[in-house]
């Protein structure tokens, strides 16, 4: 989940970059260097023109019960995959031991067509192993799709009133600085409870 996000912070990033690069471009075409080496605080683009929001994506994780839904489902797919694995390797195993018990009566051709069942088995736990692996990987992409796709409509209420110009979810090593002032975590976590909650009533 946090890779997609990470992907899409990315790409805000990138555009206030760009809208931040307009305008100092704009500006230094009349600045001296000197100018252009110090500026004062007025002469930087004003936040009441482009405000930007932004909310802590480990909140988000730890306190919305629409995260905490898909990580379970996520867990009880993981651990129904890892069972049915286990038992197809035990069957493979006492397979195993019953032909090590029959060598001694075995011919050529009996101990020839046991060594290949046991050889389809493993092929066969393989096989299944991939398939199980693909099947969770479309359910994660699935439900962080959905997911994503929640916190967007949300966001998109949020900001009706075009309060801000830019909202993002912050998460270490991506952005270096943050004003506390413009965290609205507290209010996406609530307001995300609130619509999975009513999303969740409304299918009963």
């Amino acid at each position: 989940m946090k890779n997609v996000l990470l992907v899409l912070n990315i790409v805000l990033l990138a555009a206030v970059a760009f809208l931040f690069y307009k305008v100092y471009s704009n500006s230094s075409r009349t600045a001296t260097p000197a100018a252009k080496a110090i500026r004062s605080d007025s002469s930087l683009p004003s936040n009441s023109s482009c405000r930007i929001a932004y909310f802590e994506m480990d909140s988000v994780d730890n306190n919305c019960e629409m995260v905490k839904d898909v990580r379970s489902e996520l867990n009880r797919k993981e651990e129904a995959s890892m069972n049915e694995l286990s038992r197809m390797d035990q069957q493979i195993r006492e397979k195993m031991a019953e032909y090590q018990n029959q060598t001694t009566t075995m011919t050529q051709a009996q101990g020839e067509l046991a060594q290949q069942d046991l050889m389809q088995r493993q092929q066969k736990l393989q096989g299944r192993k991939q398939e199980l692996d693909q099947e969770y990987q479309n359910l994660y992409m699935r439900l962080n799709t959905e997911m994503k796709k929640k916190i967007e409509t949300f966001l998109n209420e949020y900001n009706s009133a075009n309060t801000y110009s830019y909202i993002f979810a912050y998460e270490n090593g991506l952005f270096f600085y943050k004003d506390s002032a413009f965290n609205i975590t507290k209010d996406v976590v609530n307001g995300l409870n609130r619509m999975y909650k009513d999303q969740k009533a409304k299918k009963k």
